[in-house]
């Protein structure tokens, strides 16, 4: 057998391996979704949960628990995962930095704030708060997300000068954020710390819709994008000897990056670390092929803030501990044992 012929074996043999990946994980976020669902103050079997969703027969409790209540809840913390860990490995690939995210790069702290702008400024608003809040989140996630791009624009386009830009900015919005908690009254000051510790509690059907589009009508772009991507990775050199248009391209996917963590964090509040470690789990199981590596990603962040919201209902049964708390609480953990546990150098 020839050389070339051995190496198109060997990379088919790899890109069914990632498919089986793929495929593993999505039954894993199924068996997620449905312990979700079974979980709450009343605890339901998870084999009339299944039911429940396929359609079979069901008491008419159990259907109002599983279809009004608590699906809505836990089909968005599937799609917000999804929508952090795909931003997270946007902005890890296009900024090289294995600690870029939505999170720690000031387009979330951005979001926080427009949030807490509204609350502040209640009844001033010529809109409903609940209408207003998302709107704001979303608008000042995009100013963030194009500051960002702008500064790192003026000074030569790198990766560097944009996670530079990012960092001053996650500075920037977290100074305006404790302005405006010194400033706002007790009851506004209260509801900003709550969102800002993140909470599906308020999913709706409506909501999830919104997102659940934004993440679909994102998803393809960002995979007609995934071998320029790849080539990125390698280095911006290498990348524009393929033909690259590597300006375009960051362009392009900081823009990508926006829409989805606006539409995340809008509904939400800020939740951490999912788009930081998704990527990382990804790339650790299915390398650094854009074409597995963001199905991977969007399917680990989905995985990881399913079974937060499990054991957040688990850790304490009855109170609501915000997505957010115990993202951060099993998050750091995790992704320093992910880090010490790793026998190769994946990025």
């Amino acid at each position: 057998m020839s050389t070339l012929a051995l190496t198109l074996a060997h990379e088919q043999r790899r890109s069914t391996r990632r498919l089986l990946v793929l495929l593993a994980g999505s039954v894993a976020l199924f068996a997620s979704l449905v312990l979700d669902v079974a979980t709450g103050p009343a605890l339901l079997a998870p084999l009339k949960v299944l039911q429940a969703l396929i359609g079979g027969e069901v008491d008419r409790a159990t259907a109002v628990i599983v279809h009004s209540i608590r699906l809505p809840v836990a089909l968005m913390a599937l799609v917000v995962g999804a929508a952090l860990g795909l931003s997270g490995a946007i902005m890890q690939t296009v900024l090289n930095n294995p600690l870029a995210s939505s999170y720690t790069l000031g387009i979330s702290a951005g979001a926080g704030f427009g949030a807490a702008l509204v609350i502040v400024l209640g009844t001033a608003l010529p809109m409903p708060e609940t209408l207003a809040m998302p709107l704001a989140a979303f608008l000042f996630a995009g100013l963030a997300c194009g500051a960002v791009l702008l500064i790192g624009s003026v000074k030569g386009g790198g990766a560097d000068a944009f996670v530079l830009a990012g960092i001053a900015l996650l500075f920037l919005f977290q100074a305006l954020l404790s302005l405006l908690q010194y400033l706002a009254s007790p009851e506004a000051l209260q509801q900003i710390v709550f969102w800002l510790f993140g909470s599906l509690y308020k999913a709706t059907w409506s909501k999830l819709t919104t997102v659940a589009i934004t993440l679909g009508g994102s998803f393809p772009l960002l995979l007609r994008d995934a071998w320029a991507l790849t080539a990125l990775r390698l280095s911006d050199e290498r990348a524009r000897s393929l033909g690259v248009n590597v300006p375009a391209l960051r362009l392009r996917a900081l823009a990508m990056v926006s829409v989805l963590t606006g539409a995340a964090v809008a509904f939400v509040g800020t939740i951490g670390f999912i788009g930081l470690i998704a990527p990382h789990i990804s790339r650790f199981l299915v390398g650094e092929d854009h074409r597995f590596l963001l199905p991977g990603s969007a399917l680990a962040g989905a995985l990881l803030l399913s079974a937060a919201s499990v054991a957040g209902k688990l850790i304490s049964p009855g109170a609501l501990i915000p997505i957010g708390i115990v993202t951060a609480t099993l998050g750091v953990p995790f992704f320093l044992l992910l880090i010490l546990r790793s026998k190769t150098r994946y990025w």
